[in-house]
């Protein structure tokens, strides 16, 4: 396995809920606890599961997906930290017996009470309106959005700074908090939510959470954080949903694809990386927005998701029958971001999960705009004949279930 001691990064084909917490422990646990998991984008609306072998699970947020098995985290410049929610999950995990070690970079923007409010309070309004925009309502988006402007941005490096930082959450709530909700249409929301927005608790409690997020974390830059250790990339959401290349306005505000991990890897001098592209056998998205060949319940009777559980603010996990050319489109896009970086070797592959639990049952997929059928085998031919790489199929708990090569002969029987 040559691959053990090279650059991984695993990244979402899809609207995210792909398993990619799973490869990355996978990965992880070919290196241990010289492992450091680098987030390269996204927050804490991230919902990465892991189960370990006997039976301990999460779903990892901010801490990276290897934590089971002792790799540690950085949190980049380009992943958003969220003080509240990575304590909540800093004190799960201590009582699964996991005390991470996390690196955070003092550029990466925090997340203040306030944007978690304005996030809700507009997915509320918008509710009642036009319809939501799909969002978790944990304050990711209006963070990006924030931070745009000097004034108002927050970034770990701030948090060290505690009348600072109390100067500018006062700032935030009384003065960018109204002109926010103003140019959104929803000015009336300001005395209606003037308890949260203008309540002292809320202010101080953060600080304190502030306070307590600098003392479980080491500031450090990604050179120093990454010093002799084995690198794997844990990518957030899916390429279906990147700012850039995904199906506007129902996208997320990050890149999810190679282009922050190669600005990484250019300031870290890595000349290799092996990229898993992670996917289901059947299309699933949380929240608003398209999904093709969408179906009105789960395809397959197999199916079990117990992380992706309905929730006020994207609704149930919805689900769809795979489309290989919409698959090809967003991969290829991707790889097309490396050609234009020199001094990079790219290995691409696919990893398809939850193959178990299709069974014996004949999968449907889309291919130029004809759905078509096949058992697992044809399956995987056409996808790998579609997509251009090799398949390594995994059921849910990642225990292999085989190595399918691009250029496989297979039964393609209907």
């Amino acid at each position: 396995m040559g691959w053990q001691k090279t650059t991984q990064v695993v990244i979402g084909a899809q609207f995210g809920d792909e398993g990619k917490g799973r490869l990355i422990d996978y990965y992880a646990a070919q290196v241990g606890p010289e492992g450091l998991v680098i987030r390269f984008n996204g927050g804490a609306q991230a919902g990465h599961t892991v189960v370990t072998s006997a039976g301990v699970r999460h779903v990892f947020s901010h801490v990276g997906s290897g934590a089971f098995v002792g790799a540690a985290t950085f949190l980049s410049r380009f992943f958003v930290s969220n003080p509240i929610l990575f304590l909540r999950e800093i004190e799960i995990l201590a009582g699964k017996g996991v005390k991470p070690t996390v690196y955070v970079d003092p550029q990466s923007p925090v997340t203040t009470p306030y944007d978690m409010m304005l996030n809700q309070i507009i997915e509320r309004e918008r509710e009642r309106g036009a319809g939501r925009h799909g969002s978790c309502g944990l304050g990711f988006g209006e963070t990006i959005e924030r931070n745009l402007t000097p004034d108002y941005a927050v970034t770990v490096a701030d948090l060290a700074d505690q009348s600072q930082l109390a100067d500018k959450l006062d700032a935030i709530r009384r003065d960018y908090a109204p002109v926010r909700l103003a140019r959104l249409g929803f000015a009336d929301a300001v005395s209606h939510h003037a308890h949260l927005l203008l309540s002292d608790s809320i202010l101080e409690r953060f600080i304190e959470d502030a306070r307590r997020f600098l003392q479980l974390t080491t500031m450090a830059d990604i050179g120093r954080a990454t010093a002799g250790r084995a690198l794997l990339f844990e990518g957030a959401q899916g390429l279906l949903l990147d700012q850039d290349r995904g199906f506007f306005p129902h996208v997320t505000r990050s890149n999810t694809g190679l282009r922050n991990v190669l600005t990484l890897a250019q300031e870290l001098a890595l000349s290799q990386l092996d990229v898993t592209y992670v996917t289901r056998p059947y299309a699933t998205r949380h929240g608003a927005g398209p999904l093709p060949h969408e179906l009105p319940e789960k395809p397959y009777p197999g199916i079990i998701d117990t992380t992706n559980i309905p929730n006020d603010w994207q609704g149930v996990l919805r689900f769809g029958w795979l489309d290989l050319d919409v698959l090809r489109q967003a991969i290829a896009g991707d790889l097309a971001e490396a050609a234009h970086r020199q001094g990079f070797v790219i290995k691409p592959r696919l990893a398809v999960t939850c193959v178990d639990q299709v069974g014996d049952e004949k999968i449907m997929y889309g291919q130029d705009k004809v759905l078509r059928h096949a058992r697992l085998s044809g399956f995987i031919t056409a996808l790998t004949k579609a997509v251009g790489l090799d398949a390594h199929l995994f059921g849910f708990d990642l225990t292999p279930v085989a190595t399918i090569p691009c250029a496989a002969s297979l039964d393609e029987s209907m």
